[in-house]
């Protein structure tokens, strides 16, 4: 028997197709992508504006949802991470992060990681395989139904960010399907301006995200002032080094909507990247290649086994932070989220 089809997948075209095909008029595909999206249910069975027969008809050959939660965290600063598995047993995990004003998903883009960054855990899992649009999708939907209940309306909209478990850019059609179905007014209504994508530096996507008219945010992770360190930390740097990352940067920078920057981010690992001349020899990097509406956020590393790297004291966090604004860089602390529950950034590894 054929595996089932995931309809949270199908774009609102593809979903009509599909009913055509099931000899239904093209209304029911409108009320199946609402009932899956906006009202966020996760079986047929609970879309009763639907008659049997079709309700029926769908389960033969479809699914309205694939992934199940295993695990689910809750830290002492309210951050929520959740260990779900896909149909075939692969993991994916998805965070939740509030704040006063605003509420943020950081999702997953794959199961594993296959960049091997030196200070991240999820790289010691390896890839595992890409996701689907579908399972992009369903975990925004698992997030928010435990977080406000099923197809309840959030308080104040939902920020996304692509820096889960994963590098986007290797999963880049199947990305950028899923925010164009998340994008829909019919559906989560999430839009691309509330979505930051982060990439450990895959050039050419960065390229074809500067021609999409419809995309998010990007950020791009760097945590190293030139390439011998780079290449040590995040070994993608091999393959497109800092020039041509910054290169690709400043291509990005001509694209950008008025008002908008994009991000680098930069993991403080202490003594190895943290001192006061690689601070300068980072804005130097910069100021070099003009990059003027840009912006660093320095993340202390997030320490976990079998990791041997450690965070920058806060001290010296604060002295990179002066050095970079003294030289005209803007930067931003980002302060660590959920560590005790493993949901910190880099901390993402399938951890029970």
């Amino acid at each position: 028997m054929s595996e089932k089809l995931h309809l949270t997948s199908f774009s609102k075209d593809e979903l009509t197709d599909f009913v055509k095909n099931l000899g239904e008029p093209k209304y029911r595909a409108a009320q199946i992508f609402k009932g899956l999206h906006e009202r966020r249910l996760r079986s047929f069975e609970e879309m009763t504006d639907l008659p049997k027969n079709l309700r029926e008809k769908l389960n033969e050959t479809a699914t309205a949802s694939t992934l199940k939660v295993e695990s689910r965290y809750v830290s002492t600063d309210g951050t929520r991470r959740f260990l779900m598995k896909t149909r075939d047993n692969f993991p994916v995990e998805t965070v939740f992060i509030p704040t006063e004003n605003r509420d943020t998903i950081c999702f997953s883009s794959q199961s594993g990681c296959p960049l091997k960054c030196d200070f991240c855990l999820t790289a010691k899992l390896g890839l595992l395989r890409n996701l689907t649009a579908g399972e992009i999708v369903e975990q925004i939907i698992i997030v928010l139904n435990d977080v406000y209940g099923i197809g309840a309306e959030t308080p104040h909209g939902t920020n996304l960010v692509g820096m889960g478990a994963g590098e986007p850019f290797l999963n880049f059609e199947n990305l950028i399907k899923a925010l164009e179905i998340m994008s829909e007014e019919e559906g989560l209504f999430i839009v691309p301006n509330r979505v930051t994508v982060s990439t450990a530096g895959i050039v050419p996507k960065i390229y074809e995200l500067a021609k999409l008219e419809k995309r998010p945010h990007l950020a791009i992770s760097l945590s190293a002032p030139n390439n011998q360190l780079r290449d040590k930390l995040m070994p993608i740097n091999k393959r497109w080094n800092i020039e041509e990352l910054l290169e690709a940067a400043k291509e990005f920078e001509k694209s950008l909507r008025k008002n908008e920057r994009f991000t680098f981010e930069y993991v403080l690992l202490g003594g190895v990247n943290d001192t006061d001349e690689q601070a300068r020899q980072l804005a130097n990097l910069l100021n070099r290649y003009e990059l003027n509406r840009v912006k660093i956020n320095l993340i202390p590393h997030n320490s976990a086994e079998p990791l041997e790297y450690h965070p920058s004291s806060w001290e010296q966090i604060e002295r990179f932070k002066d050095i970079l604004e003294t030289k005209g860089i803007s930067a931003f602390v980002r302060r660590p989220r959920g560590r005790d529950i493993y949901a910190a950034c880099g901390q993402l590894a399938a951890k029970k």
